[in-house]
């Protein structure tokens, strides 16, 4: 059968071809690209407890995926960007509320959790900048300085939350001077982001706007006699209020919680959560999430105001 003597060869290629291949991170290679697709799902859910309750099991199927595959950048950035969320949306809710009901035991542990979950941000953020960026997040802020510089708009999300995972892992230590002094190397890495952000002309509204709302939490991050900068912090909320056109609502509850609060003008802080509560979150249906968020934490400021001024 001459037609199947010349079959032969390709067959035995193609075994060789075949077995050659990981058929793991095959799996994963298609798994990862409907996960990326998939993860709007998330962000659009409605209700809170719903996602508070889902987030942290599909953050370790995640993982799992990832230890076939750590190459794959698509579940890395899944990852780096879902625990940056999940912390600071909801393990640093919970933080808060302990912390107003004095709950001192819950507030220590939430607080070392929300600590971690930052630290596992910029881990896996570190892991797609590469081992340069591994280097330089160790030393000198002008080592990060030059390397922030070197990032293009490719990186531009593992920067971003590369910073946001340093940023709140040092809102958790602020009894530890060595992690304080990491500050302006977390506003630098925002900062490059922004830049990025304008220099691409950044269609992403939501991305835009957020780069905006950290390095406003960044600028409110120390009191003014340690280098914070309150009006400058204000100035970057009201950007990211205009970028999302009045639609993201996180942005006006932080004005009024870190701003408001801190030149204890009370008329402000009262108006803008009021403002929140009155909008719809279905405002933004692509973030519906954050602006479910954004009214919790509106309801509970206005209840405790009297702790705030």
């Amino acid at each position: 059968m001459p037609g199947l003597k010349k079959l032969i060869p390709f067959l035995a290629l193609s075994t060789l071809a075949f077995g050659a291949c990981d058929i793991g991170k095959l799996t994963v290679n298609t798994t990862s690209k409907v996960l990326d697709r998939g993860k709007y799902a998330t962000k659009q859910e409605p209700d809170y407890d719903l996602a508070a309750a889902a987030i942290p099991a599909s953050l370790k199927t995640v993982e799992a995926f990832h230890m076939v595959d750590p190459s794959n950048h698509r579940l890395t950035n899944i990852l780096a960007e879902g625990f940056c969320q999940y912390t600071s949306g909801f393990i640093e809710d919970d933080w808060e509320v302990a912390v107003l009901a004095n709950d001192f035991e819950a507030a220590e542990h939430l607080s070392d959790r929300a600590s971690k979950g930052f630290m596992r941000c910029m881990g896996y953020s570190l892991h797609i900048l590469g081992k340069k960026w591994q280097k330089s997040i160790l030393g000198s802020v002008e080592d990060v300085e030059k390397r922030a510089k070197k990032t293009g708009f490719g990186n531009r999300d593992a920067l971003l939350w590369a910073g946001v995972g340093l940023a709140g892992t040092i809102n958790h230590n602020k009894d530890n001077p060595a992690m304080v002094a990491q500050v302006t190397k977390a506003r630098i890495m925002v900062e490059r982001v922004i830049v990025l952000d304008d220099k691409n002309k950044q269609k992403d509204k939501a991305k835009a706007g957020f780069a905006h709302i950290v390095r406003g939490m960044l600028h409110m991050a120390l009191p003014a006699a340690l280098g914070g900068d309150p009006e400058a912090g204000k100035a970057e909320f009201d950007r990211a209020i205009e970028i999302t056109e009045n639609k993201f609502l996180l942005a006006k509850v932080l004005l009024a919680r870190k701003y408001a609060v801190a030149i204890q003008d009370k008329e402000l802080f009262r108006k803008t959560l009021i403002e929140v509560l009155q909008t719809d979150p279905a405002i933004w249906p692509a973030q519906r999430l954050a602006n479910e968020t954004a009214h919790r934490r509106a309801k509970r400021y206005l209840k405790h105001e009297k702790e705030y001024f």
